[in-house]
């Protein structure tokens, strides 16, 4: 009776010690996070974690010539998660133009266990071919993507395609991220064709957390997508392929929200990484900015791009909530404020739910790629 009473007593305690050991991380498939994910930080001696390399080439089907196709800048990069390990598609550039967007850009791929230390691929997986989007992307190619999955385990990836002529938003889906399938312009479709020939880019597709990953979700009924480099505007779509616009009271592009005279986005508000449902609304992390002279910010340097988030009500989901008046991410290190684009830059465009942390990607003037991670339970604050 001793024995049994004693078995008793030993299994009682460990489960209470069990109980006691259980940490929050281990309900991740409950977090929802709140606005606004600002506690991001820079490892220490990572950065960059991607830079150009003139070793790897790639035979051009376009000029039917080998090029050094990441030999002047690797920036701008979306990241997503596949399996187990998190995927960045940063973009490329070769030397055979000179200057910002005179030359063609591809996507490198590379991915991560741990979200920081990445092997990258010889070759680009995503690129401009001899394909039904030729006129649209030869010869400036395809950038700054923002890639985002479904529930089912579609990517969507939402690209701008350059031709030197007008930058339009495209999108294409994969099921591997390897194999890829191109639908042209998002707007192409909506309100007759209206929306083909404006200057578009820079789409944020809504997600939301479940499983510890994010997925993409509708919101109203449809998948909505903020986009807009000039001012932030959304649309709307039904198959996550053609998209519409949405539109103000006088037809015209409805403006959710534009550059602030005196603030860090006062020159330009471009959305960044796909934006994702928190506790409160639709989180949105977009680029900003800073005007030089005096409508801009002089915490700032002049036409430096830092970080800012707006919060959305979902249910009215064109409505502003909140909004930083002060970026969470400015550039500080020396690659951050050099290269291609000097005056700084933190161009963000990839976020992922990776291992219980949030790892955001980001490009660094224009030339290289780095990472901020914000731990949610280092202070048990969520």
């Amino acid at each position: 009776m001793r024995n049994k009473l004693y078995l008793i007593e030993l299994l009682v305690t460990l489960l209470l010690v069990g109980c006691q050991n259980t940490s929050k991380k281990e309900t991740t498939d409950v977090y929802v996070p709140s606005f606004p994910l600002v506690e991001f930080v820079r490892p220490a001696n990572v950065n960059p974690i991607i830079a150009p390399d003139s070793a790897t080439r790639f035979y051009c089907p376009l000029t039917e010539d080998s090029v050094a196709w990441e030999s002047n800048d690797t920036f701008n990069p979306a990241a997503t998660t596949y399996g187990d390990k998190v995927v960045v598609f940063y973009r490329a550039e070769d030397r055979l133009g000179k200057g910002i967007g005179q030359r063609t850009s591809r996507l490198g791929y590379a991915e991560s266990e741990d979200g920081i230390h990445f092997k990258r691929e010889r070759y680009p997986v995503f690129y401009p071919a001899d394909d039904c989007q030729k006129d649209l992307e030869w010869p400036g190619g395809c950038e700054d993507s923002r890639i985002a999955v479904t529930e089912d385990g579609l990517y969507v990836m939402l690209y701008t395609q350059w031709n030197q002529k007008l930058p339009r938003l495209a999108v294409a889906t994969s099921k591997d991220l390897r194999t890829w399938t191109k639908y042209g312009p998002a707007f192409a479709k909506a309100y007759d064709g209206r929306f083909f020939n404006i200057f578009s880019k820079s789409a944020s597709i809504v997600t939301f957390l479940k499983d510890g990953k994010m997925v993409i979700t509708k919101v109203n009924g449809k998948y909505l997508m903020y986009w807009g480099e000039k001012a932030i505007c959304a649309a709307t779509s039904e198959n996550l392929v053609d998209w519409t616009p949405v539109l103000d009271e006088k037809g015209e592009l409805l403006k959710l929200h534009a550059p602030r005279k005196g603030y860090f986005d006062s020159g330009l508000t471009e959305c960044g990484p796909p934006a994702v449902i928190g506790k409160d609304g639709i989180i949105l992390l977009y680029n900003g900015k800073n005007k030089a002279g005096v409508e801009g910010d002089s915490n700032y340097a002049a036409n430096a791009y830092c970080a800012g988030q707006i919060l959305f009500d979902l249910k009215e989901p064109m409505k502003i909530l909140q909004i930083l008046d002060k970026p969470f991410l400015v550039p500080s290190d020396s690659f951050e404020k050099s290269g291609q684009y000097p005056a700084g830059t933190v161009f963000i465009e990839g976020l992922v739910y990776h291992q219980d942390k949030w790892f955001l990607y980001y490009g660094c003037a224009d030339s290289r790629v780095a990472v901020a991670v914000y731990d949610p339970w280092k202070n048990n604050s969520e």
